[in-house]
């Protein structure tokens, strides 16, 4: 029996093959939701002064979604390091959170869980952020994970060599994704029906988003998973008590 199928939450040789296909079914619909956002950062890279195998480049070896956005103008105006890091640092800061509750157990091959926690996306962290991918194998997680990271390089691959066609009017491409998140945030209220979570949520995201702008992001997850911690303190408390 091959070995790095077993490490894979233990599934057996044969099962892999079945298990991956599995994720690849699962995050296709998501997939294609993701499709336009990736052909709308190869059209802007095609009409910036940056060669068109830029756009596999960014998003092969960078893999990070919004921040690819930012960093071709930072790119083309040549920003400082220090700037680039900082932006990169602010986008992606979420991804720490991330981890709190993407099941990455499920891997057991320390070389393909550096590799599933260097693809992970939003759109993969959200279809395994409920209890039922707590038993998923690896091979079904990293199936899912595939489909997002081979459809971002083709789809912004594609977009940069038809960028030309694209007339640079065309505005709304990016919602793709905006949407597919309201989708996925009501179907977890209906799988926890939890009102006071999503409301302390969008409380802390509006709180810093007047008070800071631009940088919310960081203190407004920080606030909440912060706020989440005392709740689970706070009712492991009462209950020790009785």
């Amino acid at each position: 029996m091959n070995a790095a199928a077993v490490s894979l939450h233990g599934s057996s040789a044969s099962s892999v093959p079945r298990e991956a296909l599995t994720g690849v079914r699962t995050a296709l619909p998501a997939g294609i939701a993701m499709f336009p956002l990736g052909m709308a950062l190869g059209v802007l890279i095609s009409q910036s002064a940056l060669p068109w195998w830029t756009a596999p480049l960014f998003t092969g070896v960078i893999f990070a979604g919004s921040l690819e956005f930012l960093l071709v103008g930072m790119v083309v105006a040549a920003a400082p390091l220090t700037s680039v890091a900082l932006t990169a640092l602010l986008v992606n800061f979420r991804h720490v959170f991330y981890a709190l509750s993407f099941p990455l157990g499920q891997i057991r091959s320390r070389s393909l869980r550096v590799l599933s926690t260097y693809i992970l996306c939003d759109e993969a962290w959200a279809l395994t952020a409920h209890p039922e991918a707590r038993q998923w194998t690896g091979a079904r997680i990293l199936g899912i994970q595939a489909v997002f990271y081979l459809n971002w390089v083709f789809s912004a691959t594609i977009g940069v060599l038809a960028g030309s066609l694209i007339p640079p009017g065309v505005v709304g491409l990016d919602f793709a994704i905006t949407a597919f998140f309201l989708v996925l945030g009501i179907d977890a209220y209906r799988v926890r029906r939890s009102v006071p979570i999503p409301l302390v949520a969008l409380a802390c995201a509006l709180f810093f988003v007047i008070f800071t702008g631009d940088a919310m992001i960081l203190p407004a997850m920080g606030t909440f998973v912060g706020l989440l911690l005392v709740s689970y303190g706070a009712k492991r408390w009462r209950w020790r008590r009785g």
